[in-house]
């Protein structure tokens, strides 16, 4: 039977999770200085996700066959037999391959890589003890992320429990697609939220993002009445969700949330993330997505604004 690793399951005492990135000396994940962590596993399909490798929540192969140097030592590596060299370059049989990573272990030139690494709560604050000092002098902090980190609840607590513990800032960027009393429970022990608001129509969302947004707002209205701290984060499509009625009901909504007004941060579309899905063996359906001018979005952050809403382009 093919085995696959796992997010946040239970290795002897240690609660274990999947993350496919950490990314030191973060400025755009939250106040200050940060280290963010990346969780795998995502339960939205959004088609113009920039990390597409997030969105399984098992560990996966990436290979870029253009740094291919046809060396076999992936080959000869692999036990399973589920890696073969074709006259069409490198050919991994998914079926046999068990995502050891034994193959990418050997590989001289990278082509071959692992997303999605198996951590402790323990090894992990070994790495964030050591940025303590640039998040005390910048007000920074850990930002967990994702993929959707909800998706690892039991892990996300453990994690952010450690960090309170040593009084280090904490920030979750969701998506707020999860049980509600999850997230409220992950809230208690969180500073700040990064949370994406994609597009106010069901319809349109599951069209874009594979599931309704009904539980989305939900979860954003309730957060909302905790009084917790929430940046509200758009990714702005043209095409998709920069038409004036949707910005006007988004703006409305966010106005209309308990506590002081939130604030927007408005994410353009880029394309940067068409090699992630060529490593990952997929075709990217853009489905008419361009980026929207700067005109666009100067003209969408001034609706936001007659709102009353602060909004930043980026963060």
């Amino acid at each position: 039977m093919k085995k696959q690793l796992n997010s946040s399951t239970v290795n002897g005492d240690a609660r274990t999770g999947l993350v496919f990135d950490i990314k030191q000396y973060a400025i755009n994940d939250g106040p200050g200085i940060r280290m963010t962590v990346f969780l795998k596993g995502c339960p939205l399909s959004c088609v113009w996700c920039h990390n597409p490798e997030s969105i399984s929540p098992h560990t996966q192969k990436l290979f870029a066959a253009s740094k291919c140097l046809g060396c076999r030592m992936c080959v000869n590596a692999c036990v399973h037999g589920a890696v073969a060299l074709t006259t069409s370059g490198v050919v991994t049989d998914t079926e046999l391959c068990e995502s050891c990573g034994e193959c990418a272990a050997v590989c001289p030139a990278h082509a071959t890589e692992m997303s999605g690494e198996v951590v402790t709560v323990e090894s992990l604050m070994q790495q964030i003890d050591r940025q303590v000092v640039f998040f005390d002098q910048s007000g920074g902090g850990i930002t967990v992320s994702g993929g959707e980190p909800l998706m690892q609840p039991e892990f996300l607590i453990e994690l952010l429990d450690a960090c309170g513990k040593r009084r280090i800032h904490r920030t979750v960027d969701t998506s707020g697609f999860a049980k509600q009393e999850v997230l409220l429970e992950v809230a208690k022990r969180t500073e700040h939220f990064l949370y994406d608001l994609k597009m106010m129509d069901p319809v349109r969302h599951k069209m874009y993002c594979g599931t309704s947004n009904d539980v989305i707002l939900e979860n954003l209205t309730a957060l909302a009445e905790t009084g917790a701290s929430i940046n509200v984060r758009i990714p702005l499509i043209a095409g998709v969700n920069d038409d004036d009625d949707n910005i006007r009901r988004t703006a409305g909504f966010v106005q209309g949330l308990a506590g002081e007004n939130k604030q927007i941060n408005l994410l353009p579309y880029h394309n940067i993330a068409a090699r992630k899905y060529e490593k990952l063996g997929r075709l990217r359906d853009q489905q008419g997505m361009v980026e929207p001018s700067q005109e666009s979005v100067e003209q969408i952050a001034a609706v936001f604004e007659s709102y009353g809403l602060a909004v930043i382009v980026g963060g």
